[in-house]
């Protein structure tokens, strides 16, 4: 039975695709043959979020942090995530997706660079949803190499530094195209950000599920908009007829 589209949909959704280690462990498999399992859930949620409208959608797919791992894990996952870009390109085209990284993504093999280049060419003018893979990524570090860019203008005299608010540094983020997320879902239980997104999702609404990564489907993702359109985005104002923003009632 397929899966009614959600009443409403975000514009931009980020997903924290956790569970893959716990998932192959708990069928007594190694950590890499989750991420594998995982990629079926990608497809689905992907295509899912192309066919409701979400113009958006970001997937944290390996985090500045993921570096530290084992090496021969670490190195499965580039080989698997070099010939998951190849595999895909055939969905994305389909679907009208356009695929972007988001990271210090020169951190990356250059081989795997190489090959995610090209997969964003091939899709660039996808205009039904950009897909994009956080890789090599970590908000802080965004957050510092922004600070860093800023300042080297500031040095070279093309920036007054009372000139930096908000939207400056917002403009030196990865992808100043990327407008913020709207609703964040992390999988697997866990209830934290994990230096995913810091300053884009300031405003973001949150949701979150037990289901393991490989076992998310479009089923989940359905659930995650169905809370997010029960939610009420005040932004820090109030809201005229919100029964939540009203003063409580006097006892006397």
């Amino acid at each position: 039975m397929s899966t009614p589209a959600p009443s409403i949909v975000p514009r931009h959704v980020a997903i924290i695709m956790d569970g893959n280690g716990r998932w192959a462990r708990r069928g007594g498999m190694l950590r890499l043959r989750g991420h594998e399992a995982g990629v079926d859930s990608v497809r689905d949620v992907t295509t899912a979020a192309a066919e409701w409208g979400i113009e958006h959608l970001t997937l944290y797919a390996f985090s500045v942090e993921n570096w530290k791992r084992p090496a021969a894990e670490v190195r499965g996952l580039m080989r698997f995530l070099k010939r998951f870009l190849r595999d895909e390109l055939p969905t994305l085209l389909q679907n009208g997706i356009r695929l972007r990284g988001l990271g210090r993504l020169d951190d990356l093999p250059d081989d795997v660079l190489e090959v995610l280049r090209e997969i964003e060419q091939q899709t660039a003018h996808g205009d039904r949803m950009t897909l994009r893979l956080a890789l090599s990524y970590g908000g802080r570090q965004e957050i510092a190499d922004a600070a860093q860019e800023l300042a080297r203008k500031a040095v070279r005299g093309e920036l007054d530094p009372e000139q930096i608010d908000a939207a400056a540094i917002a403009r030196e983020l990865y992808d100043p195209s990327m407008p913020d997320p709207d609703l964040v879902i992390r999988s697997a239980g866990e209830l934290r950000l994990s230096n995913f997104l810091l300053w884009e999702a300031s405003y973001a609404e949150f949701w979150f599920t037990e289901v393991l990564w490989p076992e998310f489907r479009r089923a989940e993702l359905a659930a995650g908009c169905e809370a997010y359109a029960q939610r009420v985005r005040r932004f820090g104002r109030v809201i005229d007829n919100d029964p939540a923003a009203q003063a409580p009632q006097s006892s006397a």
